[in-house]
């Protein structure tokens, strides 16, 4: 084989390699090649990425038999920043007070020991519901919700939340950055639409990367998109 025809071969067999990888589904507004994380970039420079998350779904086993059938498990749509994590390809709708409800709700993955339903602020507007602002798992005095799956439904008395504005990291990070557990961060956006961001709790694990987590409010409001750089502040 000529050496252009094995160059052209191998150029071929990469391009085709990166193409099965699957992407980073992470954020809301945008997803990333394998290759070509934007976060990846952002932690590269030394700044917090952001992931942008869409009003989405947690269940639990139980719960996920209910709405998809006896011994359903979830499929993965594409995987997430955070490791092990995806989006399903399994979607519900959401219906809050007076029936208002949403199609088509994604489901994130894996399940989980509760079943909750995270919204922005004007996805509980239009679904006439008024959720408290709250950490992943923190339902008590939460708003009631129903689960509409294609195999039956789930009522949850207390299951909507909108998500704390959070940052996931792992302890290393947590430690050269001197946060605990208890800290409440302040990191500030540039752009055309600059803004400094307060009030956000870091979860911290070794099962975690660095990445913060904002809902479609707070993005459209900062203008962005995911994956961008954010630079914390020190009190």
């Amino acid at each position: 084989m000529e050496d252009r025809a094995l160059i052209q071969l191998i150029t071929r067999r990469i391009v085709e390699r990166i193409e099965d990888e699957p992407p980073c589904s992470g954020c809301a507004l945008r997803s990333c090649r394998a290759d070509l994380r934007a976060c990846d970039a952002a932690i590269r420079q030394e700044k917090i990425p952001i992931g942008v998350s869409a009003r989405h779904v947690h269940v639990t086993q139980k719960d996920l038999e209910a709405l998809y059938g006896q011994g359903y498990e979830l499929s993965i749509h594409a995987p997430l920043y955070q490791p092990d994590a995806f989006a399903a390809k399994e979607t519900l709708t959401v219906v809050g007070r007076r029936m208002r409800s949403i199609e088509g709700v994604r489901i994130l993955g894996p399940v989980r020991e509760y079943s909750q339903v995270e919204l922005a602020q004007t996805d509980a507007i239009r679904l006439g519901l008024h959720p408290p602002i709250r950490d992943s798992g923190d339902l008590e005095d939460s708003e009631p919700i129903s689960l509409i799956g294609p195999a039956g439904s789930v009522f949850l008395k207390e299951g909507a939340i909108c998500a704390t504005r959070h940052i996931h990291m792992n302890p290393e990070t947590a430690s050269s950055l001197s946060v605990h557990s208890t800290s409440r961060l302040k990191v500030r956006v540039p752009g055309e639409r600059a803004l400094i961001l307060e009030n956000i709790r870091p979860k911290i694990s070794s099962s975690y990367v660095l990445q913060m987590h904002l809902d479609t409010d707070d993005s459209n409001a900062a203008g962005l998109r995911g994956g961008e750089a954010v630079e914390l502040l020190q009190d």
